[in-house]
């Protein structure tokens, strides 16, 4: 059995877990650990105005704080979402999965995880698309956090990395397909 630990630290929080296959050999540490950050608490994204700059590109503007966020489509739902480029994988809430329409039986809360709220269990589910303006991608991989651990969804590198680019200048996160 192969254990690796995860670094969820957006705001603090470290998750031990028993590793998967779905982590790839590219993601692991020679020491197997895997980097990931997740945001955790009482936190609420707060949505900035978001530009469509046309078909495959998008650009969201800071909010006050220096925080990207928007709304997004998840497997076809409208989920507000806060960008995370220091978070390996999307990350929502019991309560979100539920409503994108995962059941309890798809929910396989089996890994333990300790976080700065305390411990919770986390699954594993790829979703089948993440959309914002013009932009859509399919297959994007994401831990499903149970509601004390996780308020607000986060927007990670399993999404920001299957675009051709993504840029931060003058106040706006660009993202291009």
């Amino acid at each position: 059995m192969l254990v690796r630990t995860l670094i969820f630290a957006s705001i603090a929080a470290v998750i031990a877990t028993q590793a998967p296959s779905f982590l790839g050999s590219d993601a692991a540490r020679p020491d197997g650990a895997v980097s990931a950050n997740f945001l955790s608490g009482a936190i609420e994204p707060v949505r900035t105005p978001a530009v469509d700059a046309g078909s495959g590109t998008m650009r969201l503007r800071a909010d006050a704080q220096g925080h990207y966020s928007g709304d997004f489509k998840i497997n076809g739902k409208t989920v507000p979402g806060l960008v995370d480029t220091g978070a390996t994988y999307v990350a929502l809430n019991e309560t979100m999965a539920r409503r994108l329409g995962y059941t309890a039986n798809q929910l396989d809360f089996r890994y333990s995880v300790n976080t700065a709220n305390g411990q919770t269990k986390a699954a594993h589910v790829t979703l089948d698309r993440v959309e914002i303006g013009g932009i859509r991608v399919r297959d994007v991989e994401a831990f499903v956090l149970r509601d004390d651990a996780l308020s607000s969804t986060l927007v990670g590198m399993s999404f920001l990395q299957k675009l051709a680019s993504y840029s931060v200048a003058d106040g706006s996160l660009s993202l291009k397909q």
